[in-house]
């Protein structure tokens, strides 16, 4: 394979503090223009007080980055892999900079984000389109579309998922996800295909339970889409039914077992070692139900191989000082938005 048309790779992420002093400065990042006082997110924080102040995603991207440098180096395609995060360092224009004084002036951006949303693409793309501004940096951006269909991503669940079915034989599989309102979810395709994020996840479950189903010779695997994570006013409909919620429910029908795949995450941040390793465990342990939790995508070879297959998706494509130069996108195997 080769990667010609682009000098470096950008993995684009949300971003997380490093510690107790950034966590009520990320969450204003996180949550400007919304109004929300900082007594509010003192009260998220709290969240990330249980683990030092200290987010898991940045040491995952991390991983993820080196994963995706040491498969293109062994492909003979060898070019950085820079982290640049929507809401902290090291910030999209900081990383953009970075690269430009480097010399780059084609990128490839892999969005830590699988879905499509507007939380979790558009406005990704509208992140891109500022921070190249902002940068002033002279260079051409790809952004790759959701992914989360591709093969390879459903593979790395499906293992996970295995997994923890050898560990729990015979278990309901509750796929999860971040809930967003229901107004996104109806905007979420391409040309505002209704309900895009929703039946993506469901036909990635689908596939996930069947391979993994497969792999441990289950005659069948039981299985539903919960979300977690949920936030913003009450009046406001978002996607459910809650995980807890579900949990709950499901211990009165009589069910004592539960895999909790986090399908709609592509490693463990916040909302997995906190919304389902700590909050959906201790319903789970309230309610009388054996919960075990399925490994994220990660750094499964599968996953970064798939994002390292040679094909030609779908591009979003923004570009700094100068016009866009010819070239074909290869780096990534599903279509974009």
């Amino acid at each position: 394979m080769s990667l010609a048309p682009y000098d470096a790779v950008l993995l684009v992420s949300y971003g997380g503090p490093e510690g107790p002093d950034d966590v009520l400065p990320f969450l204003r990042n996180a949550t400007a223009g919304r109004g929300i006082p900082d007594a509010r997110l003192t009260e998220v924080g709290a969240h990330y007080a249980l683990f030092g102040g200290v987010s898991p995603i940045n040491a995952r991207n991390a991983e993820l980055a080196g994963a995706l440098a040491a498969e293109l180096g062994r492909r003979g395609a060898p070019v950085p892999i820079v982290v640049g995060n929507r809401n902290w360092h090291p910030y999209l224009a900081e990383a953009l900079r970075d690269l430009d004084a480097a010399g780059a002036r084609r990128v490839a951006c892999v969005i830590t984000s699988a879905y499509a949303s507007y939380s979790g693409c558009r406005q990704y793309r509208e992140d891109l389109a500022a921070a190249l501004a902002e940068s002033g940096a002279e260079i051409a951006l790809d952004k790759i579309g959701p992914y989360a269909e591709s093969p390879g991503f459903v593979a790395a669940n499906a293992d996970a998922v295995a997994d923890a079915l050898r560990r729990l034989p015979g278990a309901r599989v509750l796929f999860v996800t971040h809930s967003i309102p229901e107004a996104m979810d109806a905007a979420s395709g391409p040309g505002g295909e209704a309900g895009r994020y929703r039946a993506q996840h469901l036909r990635v479950a689908d596939a996930v339970a069947r391979a993994a189903g497969e792999a441990v010779a289950a005659e069948e695997v039981e299985w539903e889409l919960v979300f977690c994570s949920r936030s913003g006013p009450p009046q406001v409909p978002w996607l459910t039914p809650d995980v807890n919620d579900r949990l709950a429910e499901l211990a009165a029908e009589g069910v004592r077992s539960v895999v909790l795949a986090p399908i709609g995450f592509v490693n463990d941040h916040m909302e997995v070692v906190y919304d389902l390793d700590t909050q959906a465990a201790a319903t789970a342990s309230g309610v009388g139900i054996e919960v075990v939790r399925a490994a994220t995508a990660g750094t499964h070879p599968a996953f970064v191989g798939a994002l390292c297959d040679a094909n030609e998706p779908q591009a979003i494509r923004f570009v700094g000082a100068g016009e866009p130069k010819s070239g074909t996108v290869a780096f990534i195997t599903c279509a974009g938005e």
